[in-house]
Order: structure tokens, then C-alpha cells, then sequence
């Protein structure tokens, strides 16, 4: 009897308890959302892979000025994703007598931190709606680095949902596009298609072959340099067009065995690249006996080789613009 009367004792005990912490409960089940923030709280991080070139600086602020246009007021961050790009400047950052040679390169870029680090200073300074835009070319490599770093962030969670590092993140996609439904990437290429057809004029009035060098990834390679090009071959049937990778497929004996079929006689050679780097002034227009230039030439072609990038193209500039502020919308920003 006695041990029942304990029993029955507790029970009501905890019973009083549960009772006593039923908001805690509730809050538990049904986390009431954080503040809403205002328009100010807004920040874009742009994520290319990066140049060492000065010269090579201009789509990346050009890129920079319209996004700035496109959201006034917002704070825009310049990031590269490669490691050894973002060491040269940090080095030259210290050197006093190249930056008395270099005058004029932004601080942003001297100052250039990964995405996560651009991340982390716009959170640290009150921004918690932020949106990355990709300034890859497809979604390769790079690009899932960089999609991972994101989700990763975003899966965050605190004990107070107040105190959450950050409200939305979005992730804009390359130029190409990715995979999905909400923005099917064949759009993006048609898109892309128009964003190039000052190279198709040249090639077209020059009587030349026009000849793209991607970068590519061994590791990681898709078809959307082959569907770009098929999309470019039919809008533009008139002009012999080929795409290699500088890695990966399609390759240079793909280019090579394409122009013989074609009988092209000349070649104008571009980089399908955002800025014309270190592949552009070697691998493509170098004299080393392994340049693509140099195989041209041996394969009995006239080349005409031009060292600038996607990125100096109005039209290519505004995919980048146009993906950025769809993102933000597809998060309600």
C-alpha cells in the first residue's frame, strides 16, 4: 500500500512538472522562426576559380560593377576557389615593389579569401541572407566543392533557432547550368549560345573554323561541352565549330580530327574560359611543341589565336547576373 501510495506520488509529481514546462515543450516541438531581418541584411559573395593575371582582373569587377547594379545597397565579395590563385596574391599583398608596379588592383582582390571565408566575414558583420554566384563555366568540380560548402552551412542548426548563424542561403549555377527541374540547364546553353555570337560573327568573316579550349576535369567530366556544342553547330550551320578540354573530353585529337574532316584551312582559337590565364598564354597560344596552336599549325592550318575570355562578353557577364538574382528569388530573398 505504502509502496502504491509512492507510485502514484511520483506519478502526480511528474505530472506537475510536464505541466509546469509545457511553453518549453511547445517551443521544443513548434521552434518559433527568427526575426524577420530587413533588405540590409543582404550580401553576395561571387566564387570564380581565379586569375594570377592582372591583366585578366577586368570580367571579374566588370562582373562585380553589374551585380552591384543589379542589387544596390547590397555588399558584393569577390572570392577564388583555387588555393595556389589565392597564395600568388597574398604573396604580392607583401611585396611593396609590385604593388608600386601594379597599381590600381583592388583590395578585394589583394585581399581575395575562399568562399567560406567571404562567408564567414559577411555573417560576422550582421549578414545573414547570402547569396553565392557561381563564375564556373559548368557544374564540375569546382562548382560541387563549392554546393557542398554551402549545403554544409546551411544544415546548421542551434539550440535557439534565433541565434542560427544564417537565414537563407542561395547558390546561383554556372553559366551551362546543372542538373534539375527548376531551371533545366538546356536553357542555360541556348542562352549561352547567344552570349557567344560575337565569336561566331568573327570566325564567319574571317572564313575560319572557330575552336574553343575548355579546361575540363579528368576526374569529373560530363557531356555539356558536347551539348553546347551540338546547340552551337545548329544555330550557327555555316561555321565549322569545335570544343576541346584542356582535361578531360573531348580532347585536342577530337578538335584536330574534326577540323581535317572539315577541311578547314584556318582556325581562329579561343578560350572557353571566363578569363584568358596561364592555360590561354600556354597551353593554347604557347610555342611549346605540346600547344594547341602548335598542333593546329602542324595539322596544315593558318591560326589566328586570341587570348580573351567568356568573361569580356556583355552577354556572358549577364548569364552570371540573371542566375544570380533567380537564385535569390527561388529563396525568397
Amino acid at each position: 500500500m505504502i509502496r502504491m501510495f509512492h507510485i502514484v506520488s511520483m506519478l502526480i509529481a511528474a505530472a506537475l512538472v510536464l505541466a509546469s514546462a509545457g511553453p518549453i515543450a511547445a517551443q521544443d516541438k513548434n521552434p518559433s522562426p527568427g526575426p524577420n531581418l530587413p533588405q540590409e541584411k543582404k550580401a553576395v559573395v561571387l566564387a570564380a576559380f581565379g586569375t594570377t593575371h592582372s591583366t585578366g582582373l577586368k570580367p571579374f569587377l566588370e562582373i562585380k560593377a553589374k551585380v552591384e547594379k543589379a542589387c544596390p545597397g547590397t555588399p558584393v565579395r569577390l572570392a577564388f576557389t583555387a588555393n595556389a590563385v589565392r597564395q600568388v596574391w597574398q604573396k604580392r599583398l607583401a611585396d611593396q615593389a609590385w604593388l608600386k608596379a601594379n597599381p590600381g588592383v583592388p583590395q578585394d582582390v589583394l585581399n581575395v579569401k575562399t568562399p567560406l571565408a567571404a562567408i564567414a566575414e559577411l555573417q560576422n558583420e550582421g549578414r545573414r541572407l547570402i547569396a553565392v554566384q557561381s563564375l564556373h563555366i559548368y557544374a564540375g568540380e569546382e562548382y560541387a566543392d563549392l554546393k557542398s560548402v554551402l549545403e554544409g552551412l546551411a544544415s546548421m542548426r542551434t539550440l535557439k533557432p534565433k541565434l542560427k548563424p544564417f537565414q537563407k542561403l542561395a547558390l546561383g549555377r554556372p553559366a551551362l547550368g546543372e542538373p534539375g527541374v527548376r531551371h533545366p540547364y538546356q536553357e542555360d546553353i541556348a542562352a549561352a549560345v547567344k552570349a557567344v555570337q560575337l565569336h561566331l560573327d568573327l570566325a564567319r568573316q574571317n572564313g575560319s573554323a572557330l575552336v574553343y579550349m575548355g579546361h575540363g576535369n579528368e576526374h569529373y567530366s560530363t557531356g555539356v561541352y558536347v551539348e553546347f556544342l551540338e546547340a552551337l553547330r545548329a544555330a550557327h550551320p555555316d561555321v565549322p565549330v569545335f570544343l576541346g578540354c584542356v582535361e578531360g573530353f573531348p580532347g585536342l585529337d577530337a578538335v584536330t580530327a574534326g577540323l581535317k574532316e572539315s577541311k578547314a584551312r584556318k582556325a581562329i582559337l579561343l578560350p572557353f574560359m571566363l578569363v584568358a590565364g596561364d592555360h590561354a598564354a600556354a597551353d593554347m597560344c604557347g610555342d611549346e611543341a605540346d600547344s594547341w596552336k602548335t598542333a593546329l599549325k602542324k595539322a596544315g592550318l593558318e591560326v589566328n589565336c586570341r587570348q580573351t575570355g567568356l568573361g569580356e562578353l556583355a552577354g556572358w557577364q549577364d548569364l552570371f547576373v540573371r542566375h544570380l538574382l533567380e537564385a535569390m528569388q527561388d529563396e525568397g530573398f
